[in-house]
């Protein structure tokens, strides 16, 4: 990985290249697209929102009025929603170039999704888990395919609950984040080492974006963290959201980017910065763990990754 003072302005052209974008309508993931777009890739808007989708496309439209750019609803948190999602993308594309699993949600009350699952957990990995998986065949058919999985530096003060995934026994709200942003970085490690058994070409990649001024701290429904976080932290702590998305724009489309790497900002306690090589936990690199995480992943969602042989 090469990439000092690296800026979106180094993002090589993406003509021909589709790029799909979790939670795109805000944040970090309109920045991402709007990005991915100025060098000519098709950016589908993977959104719960649709009509937040297309006034976010618009918005980018407006200033770029020939990008290739789709709308498409996806409730990471509903595992229905998400199979509706990839059928609706195996009828309509080819081939996917690159997945950014960039969605999330941030210290909610408890609550369960559809099918039972703690929703922080079920949006932010289980949601992305089976995305990945029902979009494998397209990936695989894509060019320099890339799966970009979106982390946290939160990820290493973390375990996962495998005695009580649902908050039932006890919940924390930053807690189970932390979990779920864990879970994160345990999903990319261990797909990458599945993909490199398999010897595939897509590449499993990490990005976190430091401490970032985004929405994800401000819409939080605990209002404890939003004044903490969104109030005090963001306008004293955090760097730009243009600046917080390098690492994920870096993972998804440098050709310095290498399987299985964390992409974090290079400052102090990867904070803020241009793109480096970030430290992963040593959870997140267990190989124990990845195995455990993908069994209950499965177990989870039902969603079997059948083009890849388990890891030894």
């Amino acid at each position: 990985m090469t990439a000092d003072g690296w800026t979106e302005e180094r993002i090589p052209d993406l003509s021909g290249r589709t790029f799909v974008v979790t939670g795109a309508t805000s944040g970090l993931g309109l920045v991402t697209t709007r990005a991915l777009a100025a060098r000519g890739a098709r950016v589908v808007l993977a959104v719960r929102d649709e009509e937040k989708g297309r006034r976010a496309a618009a918005g980018i439209a407006a200033t770029r009025p020939r990008v290739d750019l789709q709308v498409r609803r996806v409730d990471l948190a509903d595992l229905d929603s998400v199979r509706e999602f990839a059928d609706r993308m195996h009828a309509e594309h080819r081939r996917v170039d690159v997945l950014i699993n960039n969605a999330g949600v941030m210290a909610p009350p408890r609550t369960l999704s559809p099918q039972g699952h703690e929703v922080q957990f079920a949006t932010n990995h289980l949601g992305h888990f089976a995305l990945t998986g029902l979009l494998l065949e397209l990936l695989l058919a894509g060019r320099d395919p890339r799966v970009v999985t979106v982390t946290s530096v939160n990820h290493r003060r973390a375990r996962l609950p495998f005695a009580d995934p649902t908050g039932e026994q006890g919940y924390s709200p930053m807690g189970f984040y932390n979990t779920s942003k864990l879970a994160n970085a345990i999903f990319g490690c261990e797909l990458h080492r599945r993909l490199s058994a398999a010897a595939s070409p897509l590449r499993s990649i990490l990005a976190h974006p430091g401490y970032t001024a985004t929405n994800l701290q401000t819409s939080t429904t605990t209002p404890i963290w939003r004044i903490l976080l969104g109030r005090i932290g963001n306008p004293l702590l955090a760097q730009p959201v243009d600046h917080g998305a390098w690492p994920q724009l870096f993972a998804a489309t440098d050709p310095t980017a290498r399987p299985g790497q964390l992409v974090a900002p290079g400052g102090p306690a990867e904070l803020r910065g241009h793109p480096a090589p970030g430290k992963l936990s040593a959870a997140a690199t267990d190989p124990d763990h990845g195995r455990r995480l993908w069994e209950l992943s499965e177990q989870a969602t039902g969603v079997r990754f059948s083009s890849l042989r388990p890891s030894s």
